[in-house]
């Protein structure tokens, strides 16, 4: 995981002159044992990649508890609720990659959450529920799969996926 650091603008540090307090190191990298990934089926139209991604995800913070932080604060003590501890790694890939991917997040019993084609007709709940019900697995028209677990497992499912661009 790449950190980022803001840092003031040059006519800033050159106006305050050279200090001698020290600086201090910056964090260490942190390097997560779990990986959470979303893999969306590469034809997919902009805003059915936000959509499926937010849902996708939702699913896993919703049963695995270790995967979400703590509520944040802002500085007049305004409460936020909290958020995943760690990124959310985005992929895509075609049609066979994402159904090789749920096969193997199946064979290792991974945390998983899917979204198919007929959820884009739906919309409740209860809708969604019932058109996953109705297509057995092996027939299951994915558009999108999240996936939670160790990294070299979450790694090896999602193996033949890119990077999202």
């Amino acid at each position: 995981m790449q950190t980022t650091y803001k840092t003031r603008s040059r006519r800033d540090r050159q106006s305050q002159g050279m200090s001698t307090e020290p600086i201090a190191p910056a964090p260490p990298d942190v390097r997560f044992d779990t990986k959470i990934a979303v893999l969306l089926r590469d034809d997919l139209e902009p805003w059915q990649r936000l959509n499926v991604t937010a849902f996708l995800v939702s699913g896993l913070g919703a049963t695995v508890p270790e995967v979400v932080g703590e509520p944040y604060e802002d500085g007049d003590g305004v409460a936020y609720l909290p958020m995943f501890r760690q990124p959310v790694l985005v992929f895509e890939g075609a049609k066979e990659t994402v159904q090789a991917a749920h096969r193997r997040a199946l064979g290792r019993a991974l945390p998983r959450a899917v979204f198919t084609a007929d959820l884009f007709t739906t919309g409740n709940d209860r809708d969604n529920r019932a058109a996953v019900r109705a297509v057995p697995t092996a027939e299951l028209d994915l558009v999108g799969l999240a996936v939670y677990g160790p990294r070299n497992g979450v790694d090896k499912v999602l193996k033949g996926a890119r990077m999202h661009p």
